[in-house]
């Protein structure tokens, strides 16, 4: 069975209460249930973390590469300012997918690069708490066709 990792940065744990006119109403829980859901639909095993610290974040990649076939993170305000979490993901060469729950085109200015973007097979913005299975059904295609 391949195995996904989906992390959520920071300040992810506060889905629902932070900002619900951009990120919605749903918290991290549910949007978690939904992904052990989802996984298991897809015949996936699946882990996931959350963590407001980049080094947590890190860590957990370096240390867990090698049992992984796959990565979904939201890097949360870290897409636009770790060059540090980039190297990281780009380091473990696992396909990524990068999820954000708001479109971040349509943002602030700052929020319109996404340092991750680039060491990623794709990007799924804007579709809400969504992306995040259209992420796994991407991931399930992606691990079907090709071996990184």
């Amino acid at each position: 069975m391949q195995k996904v990792a989906v992390i959520h940065g920071p300040n992810l744990n506060m889905l629902g209460l932070r900002e619900p006119e951009i990120y919605g109403k749903n918290n991290l829980e549910m949007v978690n249930k939904n992904l052990k859901r989802k996984a298991k639909e897809l015949d996936f095993e699946i882990e996931i973390m959350q963590s407001n610290h980049e080094g947590e974040i890190v860590d957990y990649l370096h240390q867990n590469f090698e049992q992984l076939d796959g990565v979904i993170i939201n890097p949360g305000g870290l897409t636009h300012t770790s060059v540090i979490l980039r190297d990281a993901l780009a380091a473990v060469r696992l396909p990524v997918i990068e999820v954000h729950i708001s479109n971040i085109h349509k943002r602030e200015e700052f929020r319109h690069k996404s340092l991750t973007a680039a060491v990623a097979v794709g990007q799924i913005t804007g579709l809400g708490v969504k992306g995040y299975t259209l992420a796994l059904e991407g991931l399930k295609s992606i691990l079907g066709r090709e071996k990184y």
